[in-house]
């Protein structure tokens, strides 16, 4: 680069004609990260900025119809009009997000951050009730969609299962979904048969949240997924683009990998290596849809070749209530993402991640409790940022994003410093 990086930087925004906050969300970095390439050279805290940071700026600033689009402080409309599913403020799948409206619903997430971790307490949607219905058993989304609602002010009304429900009496979807419509101003929907949860949305049109549908796509876990891969990254000095991305486990009947594959195919340069026993394999439809933007795809049954050089390695346990014939002749010991496995196979800034529950039994080939200490593991991170994500899918789909900055108050109890007693410093609840 003939001239310095910041002369280059602050060029490239003038031409852009954006602040700095905006111009960290177009090229997909935090904002404290181009703060320190934007310092003088001689200053102690200024860091080098990554070469495919500069190629992507370059890129853009040459090219008229990406300066077009980059410039572009915002995109016409709210977000969640941008969003919406069938023009209805509903979420359904991460069909319905581009790499530009993700990432501004991240930053709607940060703003949630402080009440999250019990900083700040926020009543924007004080009067709103959310109607939680969960027809297949859930501890962690069931309770997160419920705890991020609250925490934003409203009240939820939950059913749990179909014994307790009227459809076990022959009620429709449709019937049931109008009826609730009528009760609640939002529901999450998490059902066993994939497809259902968008009949659910069909019939009403208050917000619906699709909290898991069968095999088919479990849309908010993979936002706080990818919200997640972004904080790590961020707090490692890596960036997502070009990243190198495992996933190993059930990939045939495991939802949260097919809709986090499509979100991280938003990115640039990826490389996806898929592990899974045979006969458990990704989708056919996933791989062309991930593969479409000259992402690089390999798959393997072996664990150790497809760990090695990995950024993140994102497990999932096996399905079993779902299969259809499968066996579980490929689930064996050599097939467990255990402390000496990783240690072998991966560095020291690899990302472990699960989406939960683990099976965390005796004998079990799932994520080990080996790791439990390793920071390494971001699993309960993982965890805690459904909260800020969830709570910012609510603030969009019922529009009010832009009153939470200003309806923060301290809150008055004693919040904890840690949420676990061997949370890493780093965990960010300091």
């Amino acid at each position: 680069m003939a001239i310095s990086q910041q002369v280059f930087l602050r060029d490239a925004m003038r031409r852009l004609n954006l602040t700095r906050d905006v111009f960290a969300a177009r090229i997909g970095v935090k904002r404290r990260a181009l703060d320190t390439w934007l310092l003088p050279e001689g200053s102690q805290e200024a860091r080098a900025m990554p070469e495919v940071v500069s190629r992507f700026v370059t890129e853009i600033v040459e090219n008229g119809a990406l300066m077009e689009k980059y410039a572009q402080s915002a995109q016409s409309g709210p977000l969640r009009d941008r969003i919406s599913a069938s023009g209805k403020h509903q979420l359904l799948s991460v069909d319905q997000f581009t790499r530009e409206s993700v990432e501004e619903l991240f930053r709607v997430a940060d703003l949630m951050q402080p009440i999250a971790r019990r900083r700040k307490v926020s009543r924007v949607l004080e009067g709103a009730v959310l109607g939680n219905l969960f027809f297949e058993a859930s501890t962690r989304t069931r309770v997160s969609f419920g705890a991020a609602f609250c925490r934003l002010g409203g009240s939820v009304c939950d059913t749990t299962g179909f014994t307790f429900s009227s459809m076990a009496k022959g009620e429709s979807i449709y019937d049931t979904s109008r009826v609730m419509g009528g009760y609640v101003d939002a529901m999450v929907i998490r059902h066993p048969e994939k497809g259902s949860v968008a009949e659910f949305a069909a019939a009403t049109n208050i917000p619906v949240v699709n909290g898991g549908d069968g095999a088919g796509e479990h849309p908010s876990q993979a936002l706080l997924d990818l919200y997640t891969i972004l904080t790590e990254f961020s707090r490692l000095g890596k960036l997502l683009d070009g990243a190198h991305i495992v996933m190993a486990g059930d990939l045939k009947y495991g939802r949260t990998v097919h809709s986090l594959i499509k979100l991280l195919a938003l990115y640039r340069g990826m490389k996806f290596t898929l592990v899974s026993p045979p006969g458990l394999e990704m989708p056919e439809y996933l791989l062309e849809q991930a593969s479409r933007n000259g992402h690089v795809i390999e798959q393997t049954h072996d664990l150790a070749v497809g760990l090695k050089g990995a950024d993140v390695v994102y497990a999932t346990r096996v399905q079993k209530e779902r299969f259809a014939g499968e066996n579980m002749e490929g689930y064996s010991a050599d097939f467990q993402i255990n402390r000496a496995i990783v240690d072998a196979c991966c560095g020291p800034d690899t990302i472990v991640m699960h989406p939960l529950p683990r099976d965390s039994r005796e004998g079990a080939f799932d994520l080990s409790t080996d790791l439990n200490h390793d920071p390494r593991l971001a699993i309960f991170r993982q965890t805690d940022n459904g909260i800020p994500v969830r709570m910012a899918i609510f603030a969009v789909l019922m529009g009010v994003e832009g009153l939470v900055q200003h309806s923060l108050r301290d809150v008055t109890w004693s919040p904890p410093s840690h949420i676990g007693p061997d949370d890493s410093v780093f965990h960010g609840l300091d």
